[in-house]
């Protein structure tokens, strides 16, 4: 039923919202009985909501507030900018200052703490999703010039989340973005999931299972045709899918499969980028070589739109070379290297560099991990604790002995993630597994560690009665 509101009707904010608001990543029917979650204000690591209830934000937004909440430099830093240049796009060669030294920082940002010199240029865009739609079409552009028109395919990874546009949904590997949107579209494949801890055959070794998922892809390369396989897509650590950490050498040996092929990696660092792991990029934490790299998130820490996809001069040099038979190279967005965007992420990133956040997460990261491992020990629905630096994941399982899962659909993690925000904590229910995340803001105290935690594990005992009843 369409209902009309008057400008003047007397509705509440959660009734308008109810009435007016096409929510992302949300159960229309929820919203509908229990109506929005309206948050007010922030600052630091703190929220308050619509009613005034004070929460720490132990995920950063959706893992993307690297500097914190509230900050008075970049807020100041886009004023000026909406002052100087409010916009002003980049096609047909157009371009600004603050956009030309964003492109040149992230490609030394790279270089000097990646180990990433062989990068070459930088394209911009407005999210995530974008980047990896990008990437996906500049796989596709490669291999045309390059006359291979067969070599279209990518491997993506189950349980990795790439976004939701219909190529990087189709390369996100959790079957819930797909339902009802025929999705993934063709040409895209998904190989296994690298999480020794849910997908581990008894009595089989972390070194055997990373040896047999490489094998799987290896397998799947060869069904498929090498001729036909364009590029692999990783996250250096998944993240939606449930904070996965690669097993020791799984990536050294998916990099000498994929160079053996003549197939691209590209390496999403949405989340990874810009310090969350505590380094720079995910791609220097774990030795990767990618061809294309995404960025976002992190790059203005969400406080304008900003995504970033950085290509390689293997890449580079025949589009360069293409140029003068293929004119314009057509793609790009309205807000691709916006003034103003880049004008913020600069700001953030001196922030990132000048408040040291890249080394307090190296420190602060494995403290909260610590903390939550401790605290959670004795829990018998927890089965693993995992992390790297301020990227941790709280695993639930039904029987801990066993490994066993809950079974599909009762969501052990979203029932503890509802008690801890009524305990003040926000902690995300992630979609692939039964996993409660913590990525809060790299510039979080351990104070503000310690109280989130205490937080959480009491929301954790609110919880019991009702976990006791799903596992039995």
């Amino acid at each position: 039923m369409t209902v009309s509101v008057s400008p003047s009707a007397n509705f509440s904010l959660e009734e308008l919202d109810k009435l007016s608001l096409f929510h992302p990543v949300t159960s229309i029917a929820d919203v509908q009985k229990n109506g929005p979650l309206i948050y007010a204000k922030a600052g630091g690591v703190r929220m308050r909501d619509h009613h005034g209830r004070d929460l720490i934000d132990l995920g950063a937004g959706l893992w993307c507030v690297n500097v914190g909440y509230g900050r008075p430099e970049i807020a100041d830093a886009a004023a000026a900018a909406m002052r100087n240049l409010s916009y002003y796009h980049t096609f047909g060669g157009a371009s600004n200052e603050a956009t030309i030294c964003l492109a040149d920082r992230i490609l030394s940002l790279l270089r000097e703490r990646a180990g990433a010199g062989h990068l070459a240029r930088v394209f911009f865009g407005s999210s995530g999703s974008d980047a990896n739609d990008s990437a996906y079409k500049l796989i596709r552009y490669y291999n045309n010039l390059l006359g291979r028109p067969q070599k279209k395919k990518v491997i993506s990874r189950l349980g990795g989340y790439h976004g939701v546009t219909y190529a990087s949904g189709s390369l996100t590997g959790i079957s819930a973005y797909h339902t009802a949107f025929d999705m993934p579209i063709e040409g895209v494949l998904h190989t296994a999931c690298p999480h020794y801890y849910r997908f581990g055959e008894d009595g089989e070794s972390e070194a055997a299972f990373s040896d047999r998922i490489v094998a799987d892809l290896a397998a799947m390369i060869e069904r498929e045709g090498p001729e036909t396989i364009a590029a692999f897509i990783a996250e250096p650590v998944m993240g939606t899918g449930g904070v996965l950490l690669p097993p020791a050498d799984y990536f050294a040996k998916v990099q000498a499969l994929l160079d053996k092929h003549d197939i691209l990696l590209i390496a999403d660092e949405v989340i990874t980028g810009f310090g969350r792991t505590g380094q720079w990029f995910g791609s220097g934490a774990y030795g990767l070589k990618p061809d294309i790299i995404t960025m976002a998130k992190g790059i203005t820490s969400a406080y304008f739109p900003v995504s970033a996809t950085a290509v390689s001069q293997r890449v580079w040099r025949v589009l360069e070379e293409a140029s003068p038979r293929m004119g314009a190279v057509m793609h790009g967005f309205t807000y691709s290297g916006h003034p103003v965007g880049s004008a913020v992420a600069m700001a953030n990133l001196d922030i990132v560099e000048r408040d040291d956040l890249v080394a307090k997460t190296a420190e602060n990261g494995p403290y909260m991990l610590r903390q939550l491992q401790a605290r959670l020990a004795e829990n018998p629905y927890i089965g693993d604790v995992r992390g790297v630096g301020l990227m941790i994941g709280v695993e639930f399982v039904a029987d801990r002995g066993s490994r066993r899962a809950f079974s599909a659909g009762l969501g052990p993690h979203r029932l503890v993630a509802r008690h801890a925000l009524e305990r003040g904590v926000l902690t995300r229910a992630l979609p692939f597994i039964d996993v409660n995340s913590f990525s809060p803001p790299l510039s979080i105290t351990r104070a503000e560690i310690d109280e989130g935690v205490d937080r959480y594990v009491t929301a954790l005992a609110d919880a019991m009665p009702a976990l006791h009843t799903l596992a039995s």
